[in-house]
């Protein structure tokens, strides 16, 4: 199969790498200065290359806010039965798009992130295909994630915004508020160490995609639940009420199990 790499960024080349040996396989991004470490792959820079090269299968690993962007400037050249195929994290303006594009499409949420999974090992990490799209596209898909032993779930586009505003939102506020807060220590323990890792991760990631995540129609209520917690311990604290604490751990001790 001729597939087509949009962004040259970590997910481009983690999926360049992964499909170079059994597909012919090419990456397009507007920088060639990050397609220096792309092998085995025909390098792009411009739409018009893409027309000799007449993909199968796009991928788009666009950051998330040059996504429909990316789409639109190779959509020229593309044959009407080339599969069109996302792994945004964010699906904003996508169902509508696809909807309008005139292409079969498939799209897919590795969950998974270059930050701080290794992609090397990625036996305990998930990946969401969903339903709505081409068939052949979904089975493409979920035989490569099985490949690489996923966890793989199937929901549509409106149960992934709202998984997504659970998954993500809850521990990126939580995140938020922890960087919002902390102050240097000369000699930080381990718990704080681990937490500011993920502080230190998570505000590298690019504004936008950040925001997005946050803009979630179904976050307010996530962050709804994360006040009345807080407002719960405080109170408890507040008062120094050993009972209510108890009460309090026990619950979440069951929550995580």
């Amino acid at each position: 199969m001729k597939i087509l790499i949009l962004g040259a960024g970590k997910m481009g080349s983690f999926f360049c790498d992964l499909l170079s040996f059994r597909h012919d396989v090419a990456i397009m991004d507007p920088d060639p200065q990050r397609l220096r470490f792309t092998f085995n792959v025909r390098r792009f820079t411009t739409p018009e290359e893409v027309a000799d090269f007449d993909p199968d299968m796009v991928i788009n690993a666009a950051t998330v806010k040059y996504t429909l962007q990316a789409f639109e400037a190779v959509l020229p050249y593309l044959r009407p039965s080339a599969i069109l195929s996302d792994i945004a994290s964010v699906k904003t303006g996508l169902p509508e798009f696809y909807e309008k594009c005139g292409h079969p499409f498939v799209s897919t949420h590795p969950m998974f992130g270059p930050t701080f999974a290794s992609l090397s090992n990625l036996r305990n990490e998930n990946a969401v295909i969903i339903k709505e799209g081409d068939h052949l596209g979904r089975v493409f898909f979920k035989d490569l994630y099985n490949e690489l032993k996923l966890h793989v779930v199937e929901y549509s586009f409106e149960e992934h915004d709202e998984t997504i505003a659970y998954s993500l939102s809850i521990p990126f506020a939580s995140t938020f508020v922890f960087a919002g807060i902390m102050k240097h220590q000369d000699a930080p323990g381990t718990t704080f160490k681990r937490h500011y890792d993920i502080a230190r991760g998570l505000m590298g990631e690019d504004d936008y995609l950040l925001s997005e995540i946050m803009f979630n129609p179904h976050t307010p209520a996530q962050l709804e639940k994360i006040r009345q917690q807080l407002a719960e311990l405080q109170t408890i604290v507040e008062n120094r009420d050993s009972e209510s604490m108890k009460a309090f751990l026990t619950r979440l001790r069951e929550n995580i199990k």
